[in-house]
């Protein structure tokens, strides 16, 4: 799960412009995206635009809402400069891959004629792209972000493995609420908003 492939054929371009085009591309034409740009073998430009928009997600959020960086490291810049490496380093990596782990056995039980585990966790980077705009405190936002996200990684599911909707949404359903609903706070904004709704 692990493999870097330096040339693959059909594969994503290296680079900061490469993550920026595919970040705009898999928002824009997510369909194309992920019919013609996942390669076998090829997460080394997965992994790098994951923990790109991981990073973008949590760097956003200290800056705009400084009570959420952790204390433990010291003064507040140094311990948002910690907690950012400590994100890019590990927990984007590790979540990316664990998730993918359960994803894969996920498809098992849902899709008989799968393509690889490489595939599937280069979806599920490429599918938290509008992530990459969650990190203001605003729930709206956070929360359309979230459904978009949790949107993508169905239809990249459906495209990559080649099934159904009805079957990739079920088969994504647990990653879906682990990755968007907890990972990117889509749970929390979208229960401020019915408690507003609510309230209103």
């Amino acid at each position: 799960m692990t493999t870097w492939v330096d040339s693959p054929e059909g594969g994503r371009a290296r680079g900061p412009v490469a993550v920026a085009r595919a970040w705009a591309e898999v928002l824009v034409r997510p369909t194309r995206f992920f019919h013609s740009g996942i390669a076998p073998g090829d997460q080394a430009p997965g992994l790098v635009f994951a923990v790109c928009v991981a990073v973008a997600f949590a760097g956003v959020r200290f800056v705009l809402d400084p009570a959420t960086i952790p204390t433990a490291f010291g003064g507040p810049g140094v311990s948002a400069a910690i907690s950012l490496l400590f994100v890019a380093v590990f927990v984007a990596p590790a979540a990316l891959h664990l998730t993918a782990a359960l994803q894969t056995v996920l498809l098992i039980a849902f899709v008989r004629d799968r393509a690889g585990i490489s595939e599937t966790v280069q979806v599920l980077a490429y599918a938290s792209a509008p992530c990459a705009l969650a990190g203001p405190p605003i729930p709206e936002l956070r929360a359309a972000c979230a459904l978009y996200g949790a949107s993508l990684l169905v239809l990249g599911i459906r495209e990559v493995h080649d099934t159904s909707t009805a079957r990739a949404a079920a088969a994504t359903a647990i990653p879906a609420a682990l990755v968007f609903g907890y990972g990117f706070r889509g749970f929390d904004a979208i229960g401020t908003l019915l408690a507003q709704w609510y309230i209103i």
